[in-house]
């Protein structure tokens, strides 16, 4: 008997990747997507799906449940700001009622353990997407220069810190400063901030959080990355391998060797 793959599906092309990968494994997939965020050409491959608002986690669990699914998988971001706006129906307020923190660790955490309380087993990516999973090591044809390591010692264990709080996975510094420090808005709008405010040589940094659930909104870097870089006039991305996903891999690094960027993946702590 085929197993049964639960896709609770964000934006993007992260959801479409997983939905073909299960397939190709012989999953039978039953997807979940949010009005405004998910790609609807997902409801074209999946064997089930149901269209929900953010918030509406009673609805999504019955639906699963319903449809005998075994397997769990979230994959895709939700916008931040606009989630502000949501509208909890009663499962997900009680979920939300108990947590000190609404920051991002600690309302995956208590999704996952909701999830699993039902009887689901919830996976990670590695499973249907390890092509994605970030290397280590130097990537770009230009290796960083001894000021953009600086940068990168001096930062990096700051941005272990904020990982800590449950604050953010991006730092952007540059001269030993701390340029800009990500919150609510993501990667990208993080960037383009920083380069508005330190100009030409800043250095991205991208960082999975300590302790957090490698199943759930791991580090994601891509084209739109290097893109937003570029147009920060950021001159390197340090991020860490192995518990990141990078998208569009060689497309990245081709614009990133036109620009002259240096792109490092770091593995337990060192270059």
């Amino acid at each position: 008997m085929r197993k049964k793959l639960g896709l609770i599906a964000g934006g993007g092309q992260f959801p479409l990747k997983v939905c073909d990968s299960a397939l190709k494994q012989g999953y039978l997939t039953v997807g979940v997507g949010f009005k405004d965020y998910t790609d609807p050409l997902l409801a074209s491959r999946v064997d089930e799906f149901l269209w929900v608002n953010l918030g509406q986690l009673g609805k999504v669990i019955k639906f699963l449940k319903k449809n005998h699914v075994q397997e769990v998988i979230f994959a895709g971001p939700i916008s931040k700001p606009k989630a502000l706006n949501l509208r909890p129906d009663f499962r997900a307020a009680k979920v939300l009622f108990k947590l000190k923190s609404l920051n991002d660790g600690a309302i995956f955490k208590a999704l996952i353990a909701e999830f699993e309380s039902e009887g689901f087993r919830v996976v990670g990516p590695q499973q249907f997407v390890p092509d994605l999973i970030a290397p280590s090591g130097i990537l770009s044809f230009r290796k960083p220069s001894s000021i953009e390591l600086e940068s990168f010692k001096f930062g990096w264990p700051i941005l272990k810190k904020i990982g800590n709080l449950d604050i953010g996975q991006c730092l952007v510094v540059k001269e030993k400063i701390v340029i800009a420090v990500e919150g609510i808005e993501g990667t990208n709008a993080t960037i383009k901030r920083a380069g508005e405010l330190g100009g030409k040589g800043c250095v991205v940094l991208k960082a999975f959080k300590p302790g957090q659930d490698e199943r759930i909104d791991m580090p994601a870097l891509g084209l739109e990355t290097i893109k937003t870089m570029i147009e920060a006039k950021a001159t390197a991305l340090f991020f860490e391998a192995k518990y990141s996903l990078f998208f569009d891999l060689d497309k990245s690094l081709k614009l990133a060797n036109e620009h002259g960027l240096t792109i490092v993946g770091i593995k337990e702590g060192k270059i």
